[in-house]
């Protein structure tokens, strides 16, 4: 195990107790830095006055559910630290409810500690792997990956650790098309979530570089992928 893995710090927030000491127990011994929480509360403070690598979010949270912790999260505290949602509910609108308030990935209940801390890897890596000293752009919409800020038009846009990486990709590619599973080998690596969570995180970035605005940059090219350019 590298340095670097033994001071990645990780945020738990779990209500049920067993979970949580086998989770906090498992991850400190493989040399990650715990804090833990037992409800949505605690979880939001810790989550906006500390700083951590990821943070894995119950859905089911005493004082405030995971879905309003993640979302205060995004939205007024402008956080944008990874965030592996977990559920009970293995239904396709509980997992896009998550995705869609900006959650990252998501393991149901009962999950594998393995895949647990494989997935929480992942995200850390995706979002430490976006810091570089480089700034794309295609038309209006700028991206300095040194700074991560995106913006268009001069306005400033908030987007998910997950957005950023597809933004950075296609902005990259940009014009060529990129293929649905090139950019989800790119985004997840071999770790592929369902086609839903793709789908998912691609409505909340057309939500946040194409709505407010009159000219939509990203197309869905049918049967071929996703392409980012003028119309």
């Amino acid at each position: 195990m590298t340095e670097t893995e033994k001071t990645q710090r990780l945020l738990l927030v779990e209500d049920n107790r067993d979970i949580a000491e086998m989770v906090y127990a498992y991850l400190d011994h493989r040399g990650f830095e715990m804090d833990f929480a037992g409800d949505g509360i605690t979880g939001l403070h810790l989550a906006v006055t500390n700083d951590y690598d990821a943070i894995i979010l119950d859905l089911m949270l005493p004082g405030m559910d995971g879905l309003k912790v993640c979302e205060k999260l995004r939205e007024e505290a402008r956080n944008n630290t990874p965030v592996l949602m977990l559920t009970a509910r293995d239904t396709l609108e509980d997992k896009l409810a998550g995705l869609d308030i900006g959650a990252d990935d998501y393991l149901v209940k009962p999950f594998e500690i393995r895949e647990l801390e494989a997935r929480v890897r992942s995200l850390i890596r995706r979002h430490h792997g976006l810091v570089s000293p480089e700034t794309l752009q295609v038309a209006d919409l700028k991206f300095d990956t040194g700074t991560l800020e995106v913006s268009r038009d001069g306005q400033l846009l908030h987007l998910s650790p997950t957005c950023m990486k597809i933004l950075r990709i296609l902005m990259t590619a940009s014009p060529r098309v990129v293929s649905r599973s090139d950019l989800e080998r790119q985004v997840w690596g071999d770790i592929l979530p369902d086609s839903d969570t793709l789908r998912s995180h691609l409505y909340n970035l057309r939500q946040s570089i194409d709505k407010p605005f009159d000219t939509p940059l990203l197309q869905t090219m049918q049967g071929n992928g996703y392409r980012l350019t003028p119309q």
